[in-house]
Order: C-alpha cells, then structure tokens, then sequence
C-alpha cells in the first residue's frame, strides 16, 4: 500500500497525534524520574515548579519537533507510516509490517549490546545504576517515542532536510552521504543529551563518564538513525522500546 501524498496528509492532526504520543512519554519522566534527580541535587524552588516548568518546556520541545518532522519529512522522505496511515484511517496492519521484524531484530541486538556495554562502564555510572532505576515505563514511552520523535523524527529529518535544500538543492532525492550525516550528527547529539543527567546522578563528569555515555548512546543513535532511513519512524520506536525492554528483562534474570 502506498503512503499518502504530503498533500493529502491531515498535517496538523498527524502532528497532535504525534505530539500526545511523545507527551506520554514526558509525563511519565516526569512523575516518576524526576522527583528521583531532584532528590540528589539541591534545587532553588519547590519540586512541583521545577516539574512544572520542565513539564513546560519539554512539551513546547517535542511540538517544536513534532512540526518539523511533520512539514519537512515527506520532501526527503522520511515517514511515520503507521501514524500516517491512523491519521488518514487506512490500515495499520500494512504500515508496520514492512517495519515490525527489523524493529524487533534490532531491538534485540541493541538490547543484548547494552547488556554488554554495561559491563564496561565507569564505576561511577555502576554505582549510580546500583541505587537508582529507571523505570521501565519510563524507558519504553520516553526513550522509544519521545526521543525518537525530538531526535529523528525532529532533528535528523531538519538536518537531512537543510542539506538536501542548500547542498543539493532539492536536485532528487537526498544523497546517502547527507543522510548519513544527518544520522551521525543527530546519535552525537543524542549521546551528548544524556550528560545532563548523568552529571546530575554521578555529581561529577570525568572525562571516562563523557566518553562512555556520548560514545554508547551514539552507537545505538546511528542504529535508530539508519531504522528511521530505511524502514520509518515507527521501525526506530520499536527497536528503541525493544533495547529497552530486553536489558528490563535480562536483568530481572
């Protein structure tokens, strides 16, 4: 079945859902992992402005990408092709089959090669990751939808988009070199946005604890990155949810 045309795209209503989808995810982080973080640091207000405010922001984040993706995707050809399909009552079945097994089969990869990375890690995150958990909504809702949503359906599709316009000067279809670049560029950002937290959980970043963080979360970056390319949106999300799910899971065992 062929996606819809952009010009037949409801785009405000795929962008709401969309952005409700990805607001589940900031909810959730922020009942339950953020009193957590603020219970380890000292902070110049009451707990429910600071969640209030970063409530706030993280949703005007999200619609900020969420609106990229949405008005500047289907040019260079990046989709969400189930969500696509919800907005415009087609099936759903035939969006995520294509994307389902490479999803999942990723997933599964990237799930076991965290397990094994964190065998690695600095003793500062081990003991970080000893008294603090992250829960396992949190993990599925905030890392599988809203971070891909802020990081590759946002950003890597303004980046993707950006080279196709000025350095290629929207001549077909973009160069796998810009899109890779875009992927590259958005798992570094992705592998820098998890310093912040580990800064406020560890109290401290040595130079061990950048370059394990960045280098780990851009590796698993590149890999959502290269799902979003080729499969779709929803191929990233579930492969996201998948390593998530599987680290849960094995270390339950």
């Amino acid at each position: 079945m062929q996606p819809p045309n952009a010009s037949e795209m409801p785009r405000f209503r795929l962008g709401l859902v969309l952005w409700l989808a990805g607001m589940l995810g900031v909810v959730v982080l922020t009942v339950t992992v953020l009193p957590q973080i603020m219970e380890m640091v000292v902070i110049p207000a009451p707990l429910w402005a600071v969640s209030l405010a970063s409530l706030a922001q993280s949703s005007v984040f999200l619609a900020l990408a969420v609106w990229a993706g949405v008005a500047l995707g289907p040019a260079v050809g990046l989709r969400a092709p189930a969500f696509e399909s919800a907005v415009t009552n087609r099936p759903l079945a035939p969006a995520l089959r294509a994307q389902l097994l490479p999803g999942l089969a990723a997933g599964v990869l990237a799930g076991v090669l965290l397990l094994v990375v964190g065998r690695y890690a600095p003793a500062a995150l081990v003991e970080v990751q000893e008294r603090f958990e992250l829960p396992i909504l949190a993990r599925l809702l905030y890392g599988g939808i809203t971070e891909e949503l802020l990081l590759r359906w946002g950003l890597m599709t303004v980046l993707v988009w950006l080279a196709w316009r000025f350095l290629q000067h929207r001549r077909g279809s973009p160069g796998a070199a810009f899109i890779w670049l875009a992927i590259g560029v958005s798992a570094l950002l992705f592998g820098a946005g998890h310093l912040p937290a580990a800064a406020a959980l560890v109290g401290e970043l040595t130079g061990e604890v950048v370059a394990f963080v960045v280098v780990a979360n851009t590796a698993f970056g590149v890999l959502f990155g290269y799902l979003f390319w080729r499969y779709g949106l929803e191929a990233a999300m579930i492969a996201h949810a998948m390593a998530h799910l599987v680290s849960y899971v094995a270390g339950l065992l």
